[in-house]
């Protein structure tokens, strides 16, 4: 009897992106398989795309209808709808996943596979690969991470993470699932309220995207500055004031991208221009987020 497993997506104005990942998950090898939407709030059109979606498969028998869930909730961050969406799994296996992901066909296989086998109890894979590559803010992304452009984890990574991308259920129901402050590392909480890493899988590839666009990073990187690596305790924050302040965005904006870009694309001088001014924008975003955290701004996205 194969084991049920239910995935997870937390969105939040996803109407460019959730199709494509749904559709995606319907092509998986691996049955059976029960898919929950948690929508956080969205203000776009993210609520009908899938509610649409849902009628196209059930007309395609693709998936069961029954198998492909949607909840929503007030706008609240990530970690508090995947929370959500396992409360109402019904899988012995969580695989958390986002809304701008898609999937070889053998992921969720490539991905359970150790677990249903008692190897761990979670895993996660080292094969994510950016969607949108070519794209020039999507590879000013990656400089800025000392990344390769295809790869969203550099080659060389821990076969250990601090991320779950899939866990027995009942594991996480030990501990009452994620941290709920809305943060972008809530997902790291799982693993220290564990006290234990995921396992790294063979195969299992997938893609995902950086942002695309300038509004798009400044909007990742605020949320990014939010976290309590960087907006956390004073020191932290002092810290971060003076990392991404103006003068020091100029100074490492121009090393990096005179040191990366003739390793990623074709180097010139607007390529070298374009990072000049995604530091720019990133940095401002993070400087942003930090000063808004004295007043006690919001943690979610």
């Amino acid at each position: 009897m194969t084991t049920k497993t239910s995935v997870i997506i937390p969105t939040y104005n996803e109407e460019k992106v959730i199709e494509n990942c749904l559709q995606s998950l319907t092509k998986q090898t691996y049955k059976p398989l029960e898919i929950i939407v948690v929508d956080d709030g969205s203000k776009d059109k993210t609520v009908n795309i899938i509610e649409n979606l849902k009628l196209k498969i059930m007309h395609s028998q693709e998936l069961k209808s029954e198998n492909l869930k949607l909840f929503r909730q007030e706008h609240k961050g990530p970690g508090p709808a995947r929370n959500f969406g396992a409360q109402h799994a019904k899988g012995e296996i969580l695989v958390f996943i986002d809304a701008d992901m898609t999937f070889d066909k053998n992921f969720i296989k490539d991905l359970t596979a150790p677990i249903i086998s008692g190897k761990t109890m979670g895993t996660f894979s080292k094969n994510e690969f950016v969607a949108n590559k070519n794209n020039i803010w999507s590879i000013c992304w990656n400089i800025n991470r000392n990344v390769p452009k295809e790869r969203m984890l550099p080659k060389n990574f821990s076969d250990k993470a601090p991320v779950f991308r899939a866990i027995l259920k009942k594991e996480f129901d030990k501990v009452k699932g994620f941290d709920a402050t809305g943060e972008y590392t809530d997902d790291w909480s799982l693993s220290r309220k564990l006290g234990k890493k995921s396992t790294v899988v063979k195969g299992a590839i997938y893609y995902h995207s950086n942002p695309s666009n300038l509004i798009e990073v400044y909007n990742q990187a605020r949320w990014i500055g939010k976290n309590e690596f960087i907006s956390g305790h004073l020191l932290r924050k002092a810290r971060s004031l003076i990392q991404y302040s103006l003068p020091a965005s100029l100074v490492l904006g121009l090393t990096k991208s005179f040191l990366n870009f003739n390793l990623l694309v074709q180097r010139s001088f607007s390529e070298v221009i374009y990072f000049l001014i995604f530091k720019l924008v990133y940095d401002w975003a993070i400087f942003t987020s930090v000063i808004k955290s004295f007043f006690k701004e919001d943690k979610a996205k």
